[in-house]
C-alpha cells in the first residue's frame, strides 16, 4: 500500500484572500512537480484533498499525472487541525493506494504517527508542493520510500 502526501502549493495570505488560493508561484511549483513525476507513472486508487481551495487546486494538477483507479474528491478529516490518528486508522485498514493533499500540522502528525507511532516526532520536513511517499507492505509497518521537494525539481 502506498501513501503519497502532498502539502498544498504556496497560497495567498488570509489578508489577500480569505479563501487562500494558490499564488502564481504556488501554481507553477505544483505544475513543475507534476511534470517531474509524470514519467514515474504513479498510480493511486484515490486522490483526496481537504476541500480548502489551495489543496483542491493542488490536487487537480496532480490528478492530471497520477493514474487514478477510483476517484478524486474533497473529503472531511484532512484539515490542518484534524485528527491524524483517526485518519491513520482508516487508512491502514483500507489497503488502498492514496494521494492526500493537505496541510500542516496534519500531514506532519500523520507521517510521524505512521512512521514512529507518535504524533510528536518530525521524521519528514514537508515543503509546499513537495511529495512524500510512504509504503506499507505489512499492516501497520510504514516506511518512508521517497520524498521530492520543489527545490530538487527546479
Amino acid at each position: 500500500m502506498k501513501l503519497y502526501l502532498v502539502q498544498h502549493g504556496k497560497a495567498t495570505s488570509k489578508e489577500e484572500n480569505p479563501d487562500r488560493p494558490l499564488t502564481e508561484q504556488g501554481r507553477e511549483e505544483v505544475r513543475e512537480m507534476a511534470e517531474f513525476v509524470k514519467p514515474l507513472e504513479l498510480v493511486a486508487d484515490y486522490i483526496w484533498d481537504s476541500g480548502k481551495q489551495r489543496a483542491t487546486q493542488t490536487a487537480e494538477v496532480l490528478a492530471g499525472v497520477f493514474q487514478v483507479t477510483q476517484e478524486r474528491k474533497s473529503r472531511q478529516g484532512l484539515g490542518p487541525n484534524d485528527d491524524a490518528a483517526a485518519f491513520a486508522k482508516e487508512l491502514t485498514t483500507s489497503g488502498k493506494d492514496v494521494l492526500v493533499v493537505g496541510h500542516q500540522p496534519f500531514l506532519g502528525k500523520l507521517t510521524s504517527l505512521l512512521l514512529t507511532d507518535s504524533e510528536t516526532g518530525s521524521p519528514v520536513m514537508f515543503k509546499n508542493a513537495g511529495i512524500v511517499c510512504l509504503n506499507c507492505e505489512q499492516q501497520g509497518n510504514w516506511q518512508l520510500e521517497w520524498e521530492i521537494t520543489p527545490d530538487i525539481v527546479s
